[in-house]
This record gives C-alpha cells, sequence and structure tokens, in this order.
C-alpha cells in the first residue's frame, strides 16, 4: 500500500506539458479546479473528463499510474459513494427501498469529481519538478510580499515537503519490512490491534525525519542561507506562445463548463 503513494512524484519527460512554466500549470489547476466544481451535469461531467483524458495523453502519463496512486484513496471514495446513495432522498429504485434513482446518480457524480480531482492534481506534481512548483508559486504569490507575507519561506517549505514525502514513505517501508523480519504482524486483528502495531513504526520514523530535518537545516546554515531577500535563480520563468495558448484553452475550458451548467447539461 504504501508503495501505491506517488504524492509528490516527479516523472521527467520532454512532452508538451513537461515543457509548460509551471505558473502556467497552477493556473491551470486552479481553472481546472473552478471547472470541476462548477459542473452539474452529465454534459459538464463528460466534457471535464475528456479534458482530462487529453491531458494525460499530452503528458504521456498512463492511467495505470494514475489509478495505482489512487488506491490509499479507495475509502474515503467507497464510503463518499455509499454516504450519498443511502442518504440522498428520491425516487426509491424500488418500492419500499431506501437506495433512490438520485442518489445513485449523486454518488456516481461524486466518484467522478473526487478521481477527476486526484488526476489533476497528479498530472501537476507528475509533470513538474519540485524547485519548478516552488519557482512558480513564489512568483504567482509574489505580490502579497507587499503586505508582509513571507512567501519564499512558504512556498519552501511546501516544496520540501513534497520532496520528501516519497522519502518518507521508502523509509517506512524499510522499517516495516524489518519489524516484520522480527516477528511483527501488522495485517492481523481488529482496527484497534491494528493501530497498536504500527507504534513500533512511529517512533524510529519520528526519530529518522527529526534526524533529516536537523541535517537540512545544518546543510542549509551552512550555505548561508538566510531567506529569499537577494536571492537568484538558476533558471529564469519566461512565458512562451504555448503557455499563453494553454492559460486560453483552460479560462474557454471554464466558460464552457459555466455555460453548460446554466443550460443545466
Amino acid at each position: 500500500m504504501l508503495k501505491d503513494i506517488t504524492l509528490g512524484q516527479f516523472f521527467p519527460g520532454d512532452t508538451i506539458v513537461h515543457r509548460l512554466d509551471p505558473r502556467t500549470k497552477l493556473l491551470a489547476v486552479l481553472l481546472y479546479i473552478v471547472a470541476l466544481f462548477q459542473a452539474k451535469g452529465w454534459v459538464g461531467y463528460g466534457l471535464v473528463l475528456l479534458v482530462t483524458a487529453l491531458c494525460m495523453a499530452m503528458s504521456h502519463i498512463s492511467p495505470k499510474n494514475i489509478f495505482k496512486g489512487m488506491k490509499p484513496m479507495l475509502f474515503i471514495i467507497v464510503l463518499t459513494a455509499l454516504l450519498n446513495i443511502f442518504y440522498t432522498a428520491g425516487t426509491p429504485i424500488l418500492p419500499g427501498w431506501i437506495v433512490t434513482w438520485e442518489g445513485i446518480d449523486r454518488a456516481v457524480k461524486m466518484i467522478l469529481r473526487i478521481v477527476l480531482l486526484i488526476t489533476g492534481t497528479f498530472l501537476l506534481t507528475y509533470t513538474t519538478s519540485p524547485m519548478a512548483l516552488t519557482d512558480g508559486m513564489e512568483v504567482l504569490l509574489g505580490p502579497m510580499k507587499k503586505i508582509g507575507v513571507p512567501v519564499h519561506e512558504m512556498t519552501l517549505m511546501m516544496s520540501m515537503a513534497l520532496r520528501f514525502i516519497p522519502t518518507l514513505i521508502e523509509e517506512t517501508d524499510k522499517i516495516m519490512s524489518a519489524q516484520k523480519a522480527r516477528g511483527a504482524d501488522f495485517e492481523s486483528g481488529n482496527l484497534i490491534q491494528r493501530a497498536k502495531a504500527l507504534l513500533p513504526i512511529l517512533v524510529p520514523l519520528f526519530v529518522s525525519s527529526f534526524r533529516r530535518a536537523d541535517e537540512l537545516a545544518v546543510a542549509m546554515e551552512s550555505r548561508c542561507y538566510h531567506g529569499g531577500s537577494g536571492r537568484t535563480r538558476m533558471k529564469q520563468l519566461r512565458m512562451e506562445r504555448r503557455d499563453w495558448i494553454a492559460l486560453a484553452l483552460s479560462v474557454l475550458f471554464l466558460a464552457a463548463v459555466i455555460v453548460l451548467r446554466r443550460l443545466g447539461l
């Protein structure tokens, strides 16, 4: 299960999506999320699904990698579907049943919304390196510096968190393998017993995390890091023609979804 968590991983490539400016991808994902929550009817969801499939094809990210990363979210998806099926009033599918057609319709749409939301964010992290994401977010949030918001520090912390997610997952997997080799059992018993069995994992994981954090702090201090003031970038961000085209298409996509919502489609 731990190996299925792919959040924060970056898959290098030379596709048109990989070559887009990180600011373009951040804004496009933001517009995508707004469009996803604006979709109301099946035509609107179909349009969002079509755009998502096109983005996956252009970025050469296989559906297998996307669905593999969704495995840890399977419980939330199933629970959301069940709650919508059994707690939505409407016309019963059979006389005397509490399951309604409206509940099934709403459950399917909620599943699609969650899956598409996860897919969109995965495509962002899969095709953009953590450093590029940091630079893009810092530029986009730059105006907030005028009111005293520590934009550089915020984006740096976010970048470091994304960077160390795969490392912590790998460290947890190693600790679990070592504990299993010593006879630990993490799969049998009820929920409380399984939670207690995780304690031998959490202690060394926290110790390892604090040690890594201390080593990183020492490395930054030894390189005279003192915040974002006066810092330069090795790669300057430049908006190309493809970036403006991608943003224009994203705005048109959002407008189309809003029009379909107004039409009830």
